[in-house]
């Protein structure tokens, strides 16, 4: 399942689902997909998946199931940051952000 999370400000984002779910849930989110965020609260959501960020950890070790060890390991950090642009610039630009399933 692909999420995409939309917003006048920015273009489109596309992620994964299960990492999509887990950054709704960060951000303070039921998890309701479809749904959206009204412009007047994306600051404090911002804020909230800020945080979240900075106090999570992932664990990037390879435990030798996957058999492609040129794949790079991406964190939850670099799965935020779009999400995270796209937050800032709806803010900044009193935009709502929305998301759906693709």
């Amino acid at each position: 399942m692909l999420i995409i999370f939309s917003s006048n400000a920015t273009g489109d984002i596309t992620m994964f689902g299960d990492d999509a779910e887990r950054l709704i849930n960060m951000m303070g989110h039921s998890g309701t997909i479809p749904s959206a965020i009204a412009a007047k609260d994306i600051p404090v959501v911002l804020e909230r998946l800020k945080k979240a960020v900075e106090t999570e950890t992932d664990d990037l070790t390879d435990d030798g199931a996957d058999d492609d060890e040129d794949e790079p390991k991406v964190g939850i950090a670099g799965r935020a940051f779009p999400l995270i642009e796209m937050l800032t610039r709806a803010a900044r630009e009193d935009c709502s952000v929305m998301w759906r399933k693709q």
